[in-house]
């Protein structure tokens, strides 16, 4: 499968973040965070055929996976109840741009094309127009503290995925410590830091649903796309994200897309074709 289709996949299971995210919005973060964690690690054991040692990476790698997995969803969990969600939400989709741009700053070898920068702007342009069509109530924006830890977020992100270039090889299935590590500090904060709380059977079918796929199988196929493809491609390609997970929110809220989220997806798709257009 190229590289491309694999990313795709990931950002189409995580275009149900925002939707699931909003749903499980009363749970406390951290034990939000561990639950889902611990439960897409689990994918894993399929993965590599309940071999563990394709779980084994040195502990470098195994500290980059656990910046990337804990950090980065502890601190989007966390801007998103300190800051208004589709403002917050828009400062974390600053991360495709973040990989596009970084992309020659952590990877040898790799430079940065005013093809690519157009790309990235334009897309960039398109997520933002997306997020923002939800955001048409006429608040006046406040500033918060939040859109710095969105911010952080983003930066998290983009840089790990960069990152997973430059430590040593290893083995997709090798994804599955990392949630499972992260999954276990993450709770380990909970108990330490958060009120108990009790989760209704729906709840526990989210948490499952988010585990399963925006926060575990979505990795996995988000690994092998950056093993396999363009950092700087697959980073444009991202800028889809916000569309469908905007989408998605319209449709579980019974709200038609308005006007804007079609001049967006337009952006975005434009974005990728001339991103991922070769040179002649």
């Amino acid at each position: 499968m190229s590289a491309n289709l694999l990313a795709l996949g990931a950002i189409a299971l995580w275009a149900s973040l925002a939707a699931l995210g909003v749903a499980l919005s009363h749970v406390p973060p951290f034990l939000l965070t561990g639950l889902c964690l611990l439960i897409g690690s689990l994918i894993a054991l399929p993965l590599s055929r309940f071999d563990w040692r394709q779980w084994r990476v040195p502990a470098p790698t195994l500290a980059l996976g656990v910046y990337g997995l804990f950090g980065y969803h502890f601190l989007l969990f966390m801007a998103l109840r300190h800051a208004p969600p589709v403002q917050a939400n828009l400062v974390n989709y600053l991360w495709p741009l973040g990989i596009v741009v970084m992309a020659p700053l952590f990877l040898p070898g790799m430079t940065l094309s005013r093809r690519h920068v157009l790309a990235a702007l334009i897309g960039f342009a398109g997520a933002a127009l997306a997020i923002l069509s939800r955001g048409g109530d006429g608040e006046t924006a406040v500033w918060s503290w939040g859109y710095l830890l969105a911010l952080a977020a983003a930066f998290m992100w983009s840089s790990y995925s960069l990152l997973t270039r430059r430590v040593a090889a290893f083995p997709t299935a090798a994804i599955g410590s990392f949630a499972l590590v992260s999954g276990a500090l993450s709770l380990l904060c909970h108990a330490l830091l958060e009120p108990a709380a009790v989760l209704s059977v729906q709840d526990w079918l989210l948490i499952g649903l988010l585990g399963l796929g925006p926060l575990g199988g979505a990795f996995f196929l988000w690994d092998a796309a950056l093993k396999r493809g363009d950092a700087r491609q697959i980073g444009v390609l991202s800028f889809i994200t916000p569309l469908l997970s905007t989408v998605t929110l319209l449709a579980v809220q019974g709200e038609r897309p308005s006007v804007s989220v079609g001049v967006a997806a337009v952006l975005i798709i434009g974005a990728a074709v001339v991103a991922t257009r070769r040179s002649q």
